[in-house]
């Protein structure tokens, strides 16, 4: 993904420039190194602000919803997916977009690089195959394949589904003969195995909902957990509290998922609640034949009614 920033500059000032669009949306360097953070440009003179590396991990889609402007915004190919839901589910309009993807190699994982590195990260720079981190005791060398998000390592959907610009020649997408291993390993547990896996799972849980607000599928305009007439989650640490949540959350997901890893990232404990929309996704596919943004004139698949559903109730 070398050579990306200066295009995407190139890009920005153009559109702003001829006034294509109101504002592009993208990233800008973080205040902290392996932190971009979102960047909205409304002037052509500030388009160099931009910047794209492995740390553009935010899944920009979260940004769209319900504006009204005509926005420019760089998209990966899971944003590019979310964004397809999105003019699905009448959130913005396809015509409000104008969509440079960005074919994509993966996003780094700051906790790998944190959990492989000996004392405060001072700067990291990067290579298509490698990554250096810079200490106060020198720099350390990774091979990219080793500190990458997991939910990098399994994405077989790198090149954006829709573009009104394309940033660079899409790239070889990946064959990974199952995906969903690790999703099989727990569906073949019994019950008393499951249950303990994921009282596991979620016991570092701490309410903060950083998953949810990271999600570019969370944006109902008052959330079960927020609803007080009738109160359906309470508001404590009770374990049966924090599981509906995640479960309910991630049933919200259900065939509308990207496994683009926001909410993973986001959450400040590490709990890898991919597995329960990873599940999901796995069951979609199997049963139905679907992966979610893949097509904005195909309604999602638990939206629609067929006559030759494989489940004999619907008959």
């Amino acid at each position: 993904m070398s050579g990306y920033t200066e295009k995407m500059r190139d890009i920005a000032r153009r559109l702003l420039e001829t006034g294509a669009v109101d504002m592009v949306i993208g990233f800008r360097k973080g205040s902290l190194p392996m932190m971009n953070e979102p960047c909205f440009v409304t002037r052509a003179d500030d388009a160099h602000c931009l910047v794209w590396d492995g740390h553009c991990g935010i899944n920009l889609a979260n940004y769209l919803t319900d504006r009204k402007e005509k926005i420019a915004v760089f998209a990966k190919g899971c944003d590019a997916r979310n964004m397809v839901t999105h003019v699905i589910e009448n959130k913005i309009k396809r015509e409000q977009l104008h969509i440079v993807g960005v074919p994509c190699t993966g996003m780094i994982d700051k906790r790998k690089i944190s959990a492989m590195t000996k004392g405060e990260v001072l700067a990291v720079t990067e290579t298509d195959d490698a990554v250096t981190v810079t200490t106060a005791g020198g720099d350390q060398r990774f091979d990219r394949a080793d500190v990458m998000q997991q939910n990098c390592a399994l994405c077989v959907h790198r090149n954006p589904v829709i573009y009104d610009d394309l940033l660079a020649d899409p790239v070889t997408e990946q064959t990974i003969p199952d995906r969903y291993a690790d999703i099989r390993k727990i569906e073949a547990m019994d019950a008393a195995s499951k249950w303990q896996f994921f009282e596991d799972l979620l016991a570092p849980c701490i309410r903060c909902y950083a998953c949810r607000n990271a999600c570019p599928l969370c944006y109902c305009p008052t959330c079960f957990v927020d609803e007080a007439k009738p109160q359906w989650v309470g508001k404590g640490q009770d374990a049966t509290d924090i599981r509906t949540f995640h479960f309910l959350r991630a049933f919200h997901c259900a065939g509308r998922c990207t496994d683009c890893g926001a909410c993973e990232r986001a959450c400040p404990m590490g709990i890898n609640m991919r597995l329960l929309t990873r599940k999901l996704e796995k069951d979609c596919q199997s049963e139905f034949g679907w992966e979610a943004g893949m097509d904005p004139n195909q309604r999602p698949a638990l939206d629609v009614y067929k006559t030759n559903d494989p489940e004999t109730f619907i008959k």
